[in-house]
């Protein structure tokens, strides 16, 4: 009887040698197995969107050479009972051969687990400032349109608006950059000329009575007041803003910085807002005050962010002419405060007068024949909610030769409040003071809060001409009940 497969040739003494075909498949084996590296092994590629289940592996596949060599080293026998015992090769080479790498979908890997998105009572509560140009993690792709960026242009002050948002002139001094997500009907409570808080107002003045007249908003004393958001009392909370019923307060300290913007160092001020228990709002306002070019973002959604900072990165203010300044430096006039009222000092809205008194100095060597003396409160939190104008509530008196005269406790909606008495205009020579004795009591309308009380020293105000104030001062006083 002839054996029916061919014998192994050659060997080593211990066992039959292997035949042509055996040492083929083992050098190819041998071959592919070292094409396997540290360098050339990778992890998996994450998983996409849609979560598939994985049906369970019941085989291991092989290579066809492999399955046909594992064949031969079983049915190729010398009158063995028994497959050969030999020393098995390297794991390596017993795995199938590595699957190709898969071409790139252009879909972004996810990088850190799903947040909640949150409620939509507003942003969350936080001390930190929001980070430049970085959206929240909660941030959908859908709210980040794709483009490119147009143009605009306010004053000769050019910005960037981002693909999807919308600049919308609101004002002759302000522009409005609206979010994609901005509603296209109005709503109720939607305030600062349909702009908060789905957009980005951008504010620039031309002149000093833009902003020494009194009233207007934002000026870098906002940035520096503990409730320099609130111009008025509405409750920007993204998909339902609202005049809310008491106002509403800062929570915690602001957050002031000063980035670089068009290549200066500008101020910042971030405050966190809470209109009532659960709706709480992110207020940011940045300002170039040797430009008097503002950007504010009140209730802005967190999604975003890095629209609002390409805004403000983009601001080129080489066009703008800078309003010159009707305000001396602070070397002819200084403003002091004593009395009753003082930073953070507590007024009561019982009715109870607080009694207080102003000194005008001249510091300067040039003299002054008629100073008006002028103070008034501007609108804070607690401001009483009003369809007309928004009015702080109570009495202001000023003495004047030992009899109280009522002046405007506000400014309202004109320039009355800046009017004074010419009984009360009076001179300053180079090192001579003057004090003014006021009192001022609260309504029980007014709600709790910083109010802020404007002290100035002006030129005679007659309506002829443009207020010119000399020197101010603010303090920002504590409403309580």
């Amino acid at each position: 009887m002839t054996d029916k497969l061919p014998r192994r040739t050659g060997g080593d003494g211990d066992g039959p040698a292997e035949t042509p075909t055996e040492r083929l498949l083992r050098e190819a084996m041998t071959a592919r197995a070292s094409l396997v590296t540290a360098t050339g092994l990778r992890p998996p590629a994450p998983p996409k969107n849609r979560i598939r289940r994985l049906r369970p592996v019941y085989a291991v596949t092989v290579p066809l050479g492999l399955a046909a060599a594992m064949a031969l080293g079983v049915l190729t026998f010398h009158g063995e009972p028994v497959a050969q015992h030999e020393v098995p090769p390297p794991a390596a080479t017993l795995t199938a051969a590595p699957s190709p790498t898969p071409e790139p979908t252009g879909e972004p890997s996810p990088t850190a687990a799903p947040t909640d998105p949150g409620t939509p009572t507003g942003e969350a509560e936080t001390g930190a400032p929001l980070a430049e140009g970085t959206p929240s993690a909660s941030s959908s792709t859908a709210n980040q349109p794709t483009g490119a960026a147009s143009s605009s242009a306010l004053r000769g002050v050019r910005f960037k608006v981002p693909a999807g948002w919308k600049a919308v002139p609101v004002a002759a001094d302000r522009v409005c950059v609206l979010s994609p997500g901005a509603p296209t009907e109005p709503q109720q409570g939607w305030a600062a000329a349909k702009c908060e808080p789905y957009g980005v107002l951008v504010v620039v003045y031309n002149t000093p009575d833009e902003t020494d007249l009194g009233g207007a908003w934002p000026t870098m004393n906002d940035l520096n007041a503990s409730d320099g958001w609130g111009h008025q009392p509405n409750c920007p909370v993204w998909g339902r803003p609202y005049v809310p019923d008491s106002g509403y307060n800062a929570i915690g300290a602001p957050v002031r910085t000063k980035p670089t913007v068009a290549g200066k160092q500008v101020d910042k001020t971030q405050w966190n807002v809470t209109c009532k228990p659960g709706d709480t709002f992110t207020a940011q306002i940045w300002g170039l005050g040797s430009d008097q070019v503002f950007v504010v973002a009140n209730g802005l959604k967190s999604d975003y962010q890095a629209g609002l900072t390409s805004i403000v990165g983009s601001l080129d203010v080489s066009g703008h002419k800078p309003p010159s300044s009707t305000v001396p430096s602070g070397k002819d006039i200084a403003v002091t405060v004593d009395g009753g009222i003082g930073a953070g000092q507590k007024v009561s809205t019982d009715g109870t007068p607080v009694t207080f008194t102003v000194t005008y100095r001249n510091t300067g060597q040039k003299a002054f024949d008629k100073v008006q003396p002028l103070v008034y409160t501007k609108e804070y939190a607690g401001t009483p909610p009003s369809e007309v104008l928004l009015m702080n509530r109570g009495k202001l008196e000023r003495q004047d030769r030992g009899t109280w005269r009522e002046i405007p406790l506000s400014m309202g909606g004109g320039m009355d409040y800046a009017r004074v008495d010419e009984e009360a205009w009076f001179a300053l020579a180079p090192g001579e003071s003057k004090k003014v004795t006021y009192r001022m009591s609260l309504d029980p309308v007014d709600g709790p809060g910083t109010m802020p009380v404007a002290v100035q020293a002006t030129m005679p105000y007659t309506g002829a001409a443009p207020l010119t104030v000399l020197a101010e001062a603010t303090v920002p006083v504590a409403v309580v009940k």
